[in-house]
């Protein structure tokens, strides 16, 4: 194998490597501080479009975990930026909440179910029946379908909730057509975060505790690959996959000193 150069960027998944059902990881406030102090950029992912930016950077802080602002990526903001760079100041009926939502109207974007460009489906609390019949109404009529993710369940305490990708597979189902999801395992969503922070992939790495999203977007988007055994992923599973990380680690807390 080639030696790779040295890391020089980190982007790491949020649920499952920084935080799990809402309490921080042990190392997860660690990394963070030394990233910040590092000087190297990163951005923090999530598939969640429920939340800004700002959001998402309240509630991490109320955990004890500082992540600025401008360094939380989310699938809401991978979206936004693949539609400005398609159809610039296009329209869009949305079936989401804020973070998608104002991802959209950052960029210019309409939000409206008149004869909309694009139907954009992301993460909500409570999926409408009357929201999710329109949307197949709508691509009937020639809208185009784009979904933020293709996560079919989330996580609760309770257990696993219908996500994003579920309620894609219905309006699929009854409209005949597929979206075009922006976010995990789209290496779009890594290649835009890249380039939001002005990173190249040869020297940056991918965080992640899931192997059919982070570790295999990681991939595809040319970078290294750490899986963190914290979150979904155990050791046992990484074979039935037909692709490897680079790396495998116990908890982001080993990751500390490779910053």
């Amino acid at each position: 194998m080639a030696e790779r150069k040295p890391i020089e960027s980190w982007l790491t998944d949020m649920d499952g490597v920084l935080i799990h059902e809402g309490v921080p990881i042990p190392g997860a406030d660690a990394f963070l501080k030394k990233l910040r102090e590092s000087g190297k950029p990163f951005l923090v992912l999530t598939n969640n479009s429920i939340y800004t930016p700002r959001d998402l950077h309240a509630r991490l802080r109320r955990m004890g975990l500082d992540v600025p602002v401008d360094n939380i990526w989310t699938s809401a903001l991978a979206t936004a930026k693949f539609l400005d760079d398609q159809r610039p100041g296009g329209t869009a009926y949305v079936i989401g909440e804020a973070g998608l939502t104002t991802a959209l109207h950052d960029i210019g974007y309409i939000l409206t179910d008149h004869e909309p460009d694009y139907v954009v489906l992301g993460e909500t609390r409570t999926y409408s029946f009357e929201a999710m019949t329109k949307a197949v109404r709508l691509i009937k009529n020639g809208a185009r379908f784009i979904c933020t993710n293709p996560d079919e369940t989330g996580p609760s305490p309770e257990g696993p909730l219908p996500a994003t990708g579920s309620v894609a597979a219905l309006i699929t189902k009854a409209s005949g057509k597929k979206p075009y999801f922006a976010g995990k395992p789209n290496p779009l969503m890594m290649r835009t975060g890249l380039n939001t922070i002005g990173a190249h992939s040869e020297t940056s790495a991918m965080i992640g505790d899931r192997m059919d999203t982070d570790v295999l977007a990681g991939i595809e988007a040319g970078m290294q690959t750490f899986l963190v055994l914290t979150g979904l992923t155990t050791v046992e599973d990484i074979d039935r996959y037909p692709f490897r990380p680079s790396h495998v680690v116990n908890s982001i807390a080993d990751l500390v000193d490779r910053v």
